[in-house]
């Protein structure tokens, strides 16, 4: 079975969300290893958009079924971005592709699963 998710969130809404709880914001949405690749307010608000999309894709939202630290993004040497197998394994997500686009202060993403 194949499940599309599709989120859109304003980076300005996610950096005043750093700018006043800082570190503890971070923290509420991201791992530590998620942590180390954000060096901008765009790159934070890709992985929390991300996160929205496969809990959406799930049909679940991000809740008390899928928390967004339930959910984990690394990114290729390239740079592309991807859910590691722990967070496909979690769900019992055979595959899974992300896509992450960024426009006039907006992030976009598109995520499909395969169960």
């Amino acid at each position: 079975m194949i499940e599309i998710g599709i989120d859109i969130v304003s980076i300005k809404r996610i950096e005043n969300f750093i700018n006043k709880y800082e570190q503890r914001a971070l923290k509420r949405f991201l791992t530590q290893k998620e942590i180390e690749l954000i060096k901008n307010p765009q790159n934070a608000a890709s992985f929390w958009s991300a996160k929205e999309a496969f809990s959406k894709a799930l049909g679940v939202g991000i809740g008390s079924k899928c928390s967004f630290l339930d959910i984990e993004i690394l990114k290729d040497k390239y740079g592309k971005p991807f859910f590691t197998n722990s967070t496909l394994k979690k769900f019992n997500i055979k595959s899974s592709s992300l896509s992450i686009t960024h426009d006039n202060g907006f992030v976009i993403t598109a995520v499909i699963l395969v169960k």
